[in-house]
């Protein structure tokens, strides 16, 4: 079992950055794969990126592709979102999630344990 806690989030203007980072407790965590899963007011919770249990394979949303950038560090039981060139369409809450498997999933209905999620608000 692993618990996870989000932190990082803000209010910042377009075309700033954060850094998410999250948190893990428990053990074994390099045997989860991680995701970022954001969720928006009125809208379902959406994949961010995905990445490997050993950190080697990451996959992005199409909407985040070059700007943002996923890392993780299973000696410090942490994973990294460090979101660049922000827009307004990025505001939402921001969730890590945990699947006790080798690669990550795009669904979040995949993932066996979450946080409780960071604010993010992106203002034009």
């Amino acid at each position: 079992q692993v618990q996870l806690v989000e932190s990082g989030g803000g209010l910042v203007q377009a075309g700033d950055s954060l850094r998410l980072s999250c948190a893990a407790s428990g053990r074994f965590f390099s045997n989860y794969a991680m995701g970022w899963f954001r969720q928006a007011p009125g809208k379902e919770r959406e994949f961010v990126v995905g990445i490997s249990r050993s950190g080697g394979s990451t996959y992005y949303a199409d909407s985040v592709k070059g700007r943002f950038t996923v890392s993780r560090d299973n000696a410090k039981k942490m994973v990294n979102l460090q979101m660049n060139s922000l827009k307004p369409e990025d505001t939402a809450v921001y969730y890590c999630a945990a699947r006790e498997r080798l690669l990550y999933s795009g669904t979040a209905h995949d993932y066996d344990y979450w946080g409780q999620g960071t604010q993010v608000t992106v203002s034009s």
